[in-house]
């Protein structure tokens, strides 16, 4: 069960990275975001569905 759990985050982490390279945001911001979902993959990606650059519109 924590091997599926694990797999769907990282299939959201990888979705969120591509993403935010596709976004208009500046390159430096976007850097940012990318690290923040590596280094924290759950809170990183709550973090960025929410607030993410680009915006939700």
């Amino acid at each position: 069960m924590s091997s599926l759990l694990g797999l769907l985050i990282l299939i959201a982490d990888i979705y969120a990275i591509i993403k935010i390279a596709q976004s208009s945001a500046e390159t430096l911001p976007k850097i940012l975001w990318i690290l923040g979902v590596i280094f924290f993959p759950v809170l990183g990606l709550i973090v960025w569905y929410l607030a993410g650059p680009g915006g939700k519109n």
